[in-house]
C-alpha cells in the first residue's frame, strides 16, 4: 500500500474569510469620530455658560480663523502646498456677506454709508448690484473664492509652479487683494474697509441671544468642515494627494495628473476660507484689508504649523492656540507681543516639528512601549573568542 504524505498546494486551499481586525480598525475609526463628534458638541454647547458675551465673540472669532486652518491643512499639510495668501479668499468671502448686510442695512436703491461719505456716487457700481439679493451673495461668499483659487491654481499648477516659487506668488497675491481694497476706497471703504455691521439677516447683532445664535452657527460650520475634510483625506483622492506631494513625478509616470489634483485641494482649501470670511463678519462686525494682507496670511499658516498640518485636528488646536496667545499677549504686552509669538514659532518648528498634535503621538508611543519587544540597535561583530552578539536600544 502506498502512503500518501499531505502537502497540499496553494492553489487547493480555501479562501481566506475576511479578517475580524479590519473589521474592527473600521468600528474603531467609527467609533473615534463618533466620540470626538460628541465631545466636540458637548464642548462648544458648553462654552455659553462659562464664558462672558465679550470672551464668547472672541471665542467665535477664533473658530472662524480655524476653518481656515483646516483648508490649508489640506493644501500645505496633505498637498505640500505652502499658501502664504488664504487671507484673499477670506476676504472675498468677508466682504462679500459684507456688502450684503450693508445693503440690507441702507435698504432697496439706497447707498450703504461708506459710499455715500468717501465715494460721493448717485448709484451702487453694477459688481455690487447682485450682492443686494441674498440668494446671490451666499453662494458667492464661498463660490467666488473657489472660482479664483481655480483660475489661479489652473495657471501655475500646469506650468509646474510649486515651493518656494508658490508660495511667494500666493503672498504676492495677497498684497496686490489689499492694494486693490485701498486704492477703491469709495467703492471698498478703503482703509476702514466696511464696519459698523449691525445687522444680520434681520437680527441685531448687538443682542447678546443673537451673538450665541452666530457663535453656534460657527460652531457647527467647523465640525462639518472637519467631517468633510475627514472624508476627503480617508478617500481615494486624499491618498493621492499625499502622493502627489511625496513624488509629484511619479504620479505623473502613473497616469494621473498632478496639476488636476493639486488645484482641486487648493479650490477646496478657498472655499473653506472663504465660508470662514464670511462667518467672521457677523461675529466681528467688520472687514478690512488688514485682516486679509500678508500678515494675516502668515498667521494662520503659523497656526497650522504649531498645531501639527500632517493632522486633521492639529491646525484647529494650533489655529485656536495661536489666536489665544495673540489676544493675551497683546494685552499684557501691546509692545512686543509680536517677537514672543514669533518666538513660540520657532520654538515649536525647532522642538516640536510635528506641531502640539504630535504630543498626543509621543504620549501614546510612550505607553506603548513596554509591550513592544526590544529595539535592536547595534551589533557586535564576532571577533576572536567571541560570537556576534547584538545589543538592545538604551
Amino acid at each position: 500500500m502506498t502512503t500518501v504524505t499531505g502537502t497540499t498546494n496553494a492553489t487547493d486551499e480555501p479562501a481566506a474569510p475576511p479578517q475580524p481586525p479590519a473589521r474592527r480598525r473600521t468600528g474603531g475609526r467609527a467609533r473615534t469620530a463618533l466620540g470626538f463628534a460628541a465631545g466636540a458638541a458637548l464642548l462648544f454647547g458648553a462654552a455659553p455658560l462659562v464664558l462672558s458675551d465679550f470672551r464668547l465673540a472672541l471665542l467665535a472669532k477664533y473658530l472662524c480663523v480655524a476653518m481656515v486652518a483646516v483648508g490649508i491643512g489640506i493644501a500645505w499639510g496633505r498637498g505640500g502646498m505652502l499658501t502664504l495668501g488664504q487671507g484673499v479668499f477670506f476676504g472675498l468671502g468677508g466682504y462679500a456677506m459684507a456688502m450684503h448686510l450693508k445693503l440690507a442695512d441702507a435698504g432697496p436703491g439706497a447707498l450703504p454709508d461708506f459710499m455715500q461719505l468717501y465715494g460721493q456716487l448717485d448709484e451702487l457700481p453694477w459688481w455690487w448690484r447682485p450682492f443686494a439679493s441674498p440668494w446671490f451673495a451666499l453662494p458667492a461668499t464661498v463660490l467666488l473664492p473657489m472660482a479664483v483659487a481655480f483660475g489661479l491654481g489652473s495657471l501655475v499648477f500646469r506650468r509646474r509652479v510649486r515651493g518656494a516659487y508658490f508660495a511667494i506668488l500666493s503672498q504676492a497675491l495677497a498684497a496686490a487683494m489689499v492694494i486693490l481694497l485701498v486704492g477703491q476706497q469709495g467703492t471698498t471703504g478703503g482703509t476702514n474697509g466696511l464696519t459698523d455691521i449691525q445687522g444680520f439677516f434681520g437680527y441685531d447683532l448687538d443682542d447678546p441671544v443673537n451673538q450665541r445664535t452666530v457663535y453656534f452657527l460657527i460652531a457647527a460650520a467647523l465640525l462639518a468642515l472637519l467631517a468633510g475634510a475627514r472624508q476627503l483625506i480617508r478617500s481615494r483622492y486624499g491618498e493621492l494627494l499625499v502622493a502627489v506631494r511625496d513624488g509629484e513625478e511619479r504620479v505623473r509616470f502613473l497616469g494621473y495628473d498632478p496639476a488636476t489634483v493639486k488645484v482641486v485641494a487648493y479650490v477646496v482649501a478657498a472655499g473653506m476660507a472663504g465660508m470662514a470670511g464670511a462667518l467672521f463678519v457677523p461675529a466681528v462686525g467688520i472687514i478690512s484689508p488688514a485682516l486679509i494682507g500678508i500678515v494675516p496670511s502668515i498667521e494662520f499658516v503659523i497656526g497650522v504649523a504649531v498645531g501639527g498640518r500632517a493632522t486633521l485636528l492639529g491646525p484647529v488646536l494650533g489655529a485656536v492656540a495661536v489666536a489665544w496667545a495673540r489676544t493675551a499677549l497683546s494685552e499684557r504686552f501691546p509692545g512686543t507681543w509680536t517677537y514672543l509669538q514669533g518666538l513660540l514659532f520657532v520654538l515649536v518648528v525647532a522642538f516640536l516639528p510635528g506641531g502640539l498634535a504630535s504630543l498626543w503621538a509621543l504620549a501614546r508611543n510612550r505607553r506603548a512601549e513596554p509591550d513592544q519587544p526590544p529595539r535592536w540597535r547595534r551589533v557586535l561583530p564576532a571577533g576572536r573568542g567571541r560570537t556576534r552578539t547584538e545589543v538592545p536600544a538604551a
